[in-house]
């Protein structure tokens, strides 16, 4: 257990760091968090995705804190309205829409809790089947949508060719340049466009200040180069054994994977002091003790 830091606040991403290979959270993530809150330590969400597929999660923790979501483009309150936001500009939108799809990919845009495609495509299903993520809408051409309701932002996709999204990556670069802000989470065939300024750490800022916690009592978890601005911002800042090298070279501590339940790691080291229990496992144990216990013998009963 770490001495020096009372952590207050934990914040943690979802895909490829609470979640593992099976978008799942284990039970050992699951109580290692929930014994981080019977000691008051608040506990945020913050993850490139909608606030929809954090759902499950978020029914099963019990949290009743905001949280950050869509790369930090939305915070949204713990009955679910949005508390504060940041969209991209229309023309801005377009002029990205325009460039990637005239170049054979694929644009995916983000409207609140709405995901909006032009046509059905694999990596539109694979964000829904995969990653939890409301099924897309195939709306017709994207640009028509601009100025009629807010998107957040764009991802940008040919699937399977993460080669061509790494050109195209730096293409869009010179296109846009301060205009907005190009991020990767961590999967390589996509890349995702965000307003300038834009990012999970700058939602982080505001949060905190909401909620009243200083950067130093605050443990972030993460993986991907989108955690990055939060990791180096925080009291503890933990990469996860499959993050991306640029996170863990920064980080405080680096531990187990997504499949190992680095999440609990991290939590039972600086908080826990060592690991918990499995509640499901104490429920077995003490069901078998109660059944095991000795019956007294029939004249020693009474009616």
């Amino acid at each position: 257990m770490n001495g020096d830091k009372q952590i207050k606040l934990i914040v943690v991403d979802l895909d490829g760091t609470l979640l593992n290979s099976e978008s799942k959270m284990s039970s050992r993530n699951e109580n290692a968090i929930k014994a981080a809150m019977d000691k008051g330590v608040q506990v945020v969400i913050a993850t490139g995705k909608t606030r929809y597929s954090a759902t499950e999660v978020i029914k099963t923790l019990g949290l009743t804190t905001p949280g950050i979501y869509l790369q930090g483009l939305a915070i949204y309150n713990a009955d679910g309205t949005i508390g504060h936001q940041q969209t991209l500009d229309d023309s801005l939108a377009r002029q990205v829409i325009t460039f990637a799809e005239d170049r054979g990919f694929d644009v995916v845009a983000y409207s609140g809790s709405r995901i909006l495609v032009k046509q059905s495509n694999s990596k539109g299903d694979e964000l829904a089947e995969k990653y939890g993520e409301p099924v897309p809408e195939a709306v017709g051409p994207l640009q028509n949508i601009l100025g009629e309701m807010d998107v957040h932002k764009l991802i940008i996709t040919k699937a399977g060719d993460e080669r061509k999204v790494k050109a195209l990556r730096w293409q869009l670069s010179k296109q846009i340049d301060t205009k907005g802000r190009l991020v990767q989470a961590m999967i390589p065939d996509m890349v995702e466009v965000l307003p300038s300024g834009a990012s999970k750490g700058a939602a982080l800022r505001v949060l905190l200040k909401q909620m009243g916690v200083a950067a130093e009592d605050m443990m972030v978890i993460g993986d991907g180069e989108n955690d990055l601005e939060m990791v180096q911002m925080a009291g503890i800042g933990v990469a996860v054994g499959n993050a991306y090298q640029g996170l863990k070279d920064i980080a405080t501590e680096v531990v187990g994977t997504n499949d190992e339940d680095g999440v609990a790691q991290a939590i039972e080291k600086y908080i826990l002091g060592g690991p918990v229990a499995d509640s499901e496992t104490s429920a077995e144990e003490e069901q078998s003790t109660e059944d095991n216990a000795e019956v007294p013998p029939a004249s020693e009963k009474t009616d």
